[in-house]
């Protein structure tokens, strides 16, 4: 089939919707499997489309989550084995921080080309494990495959009491849109990591060496802010959340979206945390630093909405930023640094685009 996007009207191959409308598309075909577990209740559902997905077992949700990440895709060349274990892990706690939910369990599978050298092996391991030990977790299993590339697909377990959990679906006009560190930093790494050869001579002269480590080490060893999710599920102070892997404004329209009422979002651009050092690469390479946060993705941080009153008591202990204001607009504007209102794009990363 070719890979060339489709230019009659009706879609006829995945990259004409791309991933987040192929999402739905199976959600919508999925539903017809509600009569079939004891597990399922309301939020069940709601949890589809959300960070995870929540099955009942009593006072607790069993939380499950599942990501893929393939080597041509996900693994700059400068990425090492290890980072590529320790990410496959990463990614998938990160859902299980954006629900407030404890990891309890990684299960793995792997896709290995049949020459793939026992040590690459052996550090992706390690990676893998030592990801496990960071968020406090067993490593219960998993399969192996060959292919063509590396393939590290996991799948994460974890609980949240069922009225404590997060969803992107509670926010409300007033509410302040906080998240918990700065943005871009891994988007200003990617930057540098895939720079054309004439770009990355200007780097390696104009940047300083420490700034390239900080942007860099973003990009290769993202964290998930797992402690910050489950003190704000346990605290009950966020009415939503989800974690920022596609960009600040995807996630933003994920949260609109997921609301049953007309809200909007006021980003003010004054606020979103960029550090001097992704301010330096943008600088060099002659891009917005803004974009970076808004639309790359990567950063792994968790975006929420939070009563104003609660933002100002907890802001300090969970290093809380805010970057802007649930509206009933409807819209997703941003307030830029002369005071003037635009329509904000929801573009982030998508597969399949």
């Amino acid at each position: 089939m070719s890979s060339k996007k489709s230019t009659s009207h009706e879609p006829s191959i995945v990259s004409d919707i791309g991933e987040k409308k192929l999402i739905k598309r199976l959600l919508s075909m999925s539903r017809i499997l509600q009569p079939y577990s004891p597990f399922f209740d309301e939020n069940y559902f709601k949890s589809l489309s959300d960070d995870a997905a929540l099955l009942d077992i009593g006072d607790e949700y069993l939380v499950i989550t599942s990501d893929l990440l393939l080597e041509s895709s996900h693994f700059p060349t400068e990425m090492s084995s290890f980072q590529k274990g320790m990410k496959v892990v990463t990614v998938n706690v990160s859902d299980l921080a954006a629900m407030g939910a404890k990891p309890i369990g990684f299960v793995l599978s792997l896709g290995l080309p049949q020459d793939l050298p026992l040590e690459k092996f052996d550090e992706i391991m390690k990676g893998v494990l030592e990801g496990c030990h960071t968020y406090k977790m067993g490593l219960m299993g998993g399969d192996t495959n060959q292919s063509e590339e590396l393939i590290l697909s996991g799948t994460c377990l974890g609980v949240v009491d069922k009225k404590k959990v997060l969803m992107k679906e509670g926010a409300a006009p007033g509410d302040v849109v906080a998240v918990t560190g700065p943005l871009g930093v891994a988007a200003a790494g990617f930057e540098c990591l895939f720079a054309p050869p004439p770009a990355q001579k200007s780097l390696k002269k104009q940047i300083l060496p420490s700034t390239l480590k900080i942007v860099v080490k973003h990009a290769l060893e993202p964290l998930a802010k797992l402690k910050e999710g489950i003190i704000l599920a346990k605290k009950g102070i966020a009415s939503a959340a989800t974690d920022i892997t596609d960009g600040l404004a995807s996630e933003i329209d994920e949260i609109i979206e997921a609301s049953p009422h007309n809200i909007g979002v006021t980003l003010f651009e004054t606020m979103i945390p960029l550090i001097p050092e992704v301010e330096e690469v943008a600088t060099v390479l002659d891009r917005n630093p803004l974009d970076f946060a808004l639309y790359y993705g990567e950063d792994f941080e968790l975006l929420l909405t939070i009563r104003e009153d609660l933002y100002e008591k907890f802001k300090e202990d969970l290093g809380l930023i805010k970057v802007g204001v649930v509206t009933s607009s409807g819209k997703m504007e941003i307030i830029d640094k002369e005071g003037k209102t635009n329509i904000l794009m929801k573009n982030g990363y998508e597969h399949f685009k």
